[in-house]
């Protein structure tokens, strides 16, 4: 690959951010019901008393795994794409995505534009990483669990329609696969409602640094990834 290729690649990667929006998720034979920076930066309502994040992870688990035994499948279609804080647009993919259970994630690409580098270097390995992760493969553990994690519960607030737990995560190992920042938490569901933060290693060469805000959505049942994007500290 020649050196002039891959110093536009860094350059264009040290400008841009990938933005990921997941649309049209849903649970198979379920029907659909109808950015901040890594801190929240809002004034937070008290924590419940006596109560630790450990404790609201513990719920969380018992609530994960009680719905992921009742989702068997799901579909997505998802737009990955590069662009710059100014809004040029680099590359763009448009895929399928199917999960089966228990670990089963399969990609199907139905439109693609822009920059073939990018989409190879960029979607292309974030597409590879997930994969593998879901399949276990290179025995990858990125749970959000306390074997990964350990949690601090820093306040509660209102995060859209949902009321949350706001629990600050700190990972245990510098791995590329875990984050360091926030998780807001469904008080009533047990869900994760956002994320925000940033990898707990850093990703690549050409990245310096990732910070991402990534929400979820509740079809039915179930809570799944709404969108993912960049966010600036």
């Amino acid at each position: 690959m020649p050196k002039v290729s891959l110093g536009i690649l860094r350059l264009i990667l040290a400008t841009a951010f990938v933005v990921l929006i997941a649309a049209n998720a849903r649970p198979v034979d379920q029907s659909a019901q109808a950015e901040s920076s890594q801190e929240p930066t809002t004034q937070l309502d008290p924590p419940t008393p006596r109560v630790s994040g450990d404790e609201i992870f513990r719920e969380l688990l018992q609530h994960n795994d009680l719905r992921n035994a009742e989702l068997k499948q799901y579909s997505a279609i998802r737009t990955y794409e590069v662009i710059n804080p100014s809004g040029k647009l680099y590359a763009r993919q448009v895929v399928r995505l199917d999960y089966r259970a228990p670990d089963t994630k399969m990609f199907m690409t139905m439109f693609e534009e822009g920059s073939g580098l990018v989409r190879h270097m960029v979607f292309k390995r974030l597409i590879e990483s997930e994969t593998d992760a879901a399949a276990g493969k290179e025995h990858h553990d990125s749970s959000i669990t306390p074997a990964n994690y350990s949690f601090e519960l820093l306040g509660e607030e209102q995060a859209g329609p949902y009321y949350c737990f706001v629990i600050q995560a700190i990972p245990k190992r510098q791995d590329k696969y875990l984050f360091e920042g926030t998780i807001w938490i469904d008080a009533h569901n047990f869900a994760i409602v956002k994320i925000a933060g940033h990898p707990a290693k850093r990703p690549s060469f050409w990245i310096e640094r990732a910070d991402f805000v990534r929400q979820y959505q509740k079809i039915g049942r179930f809570w799944l990834p709404l969108k993912t994007r960049p966010s600036y500290v």
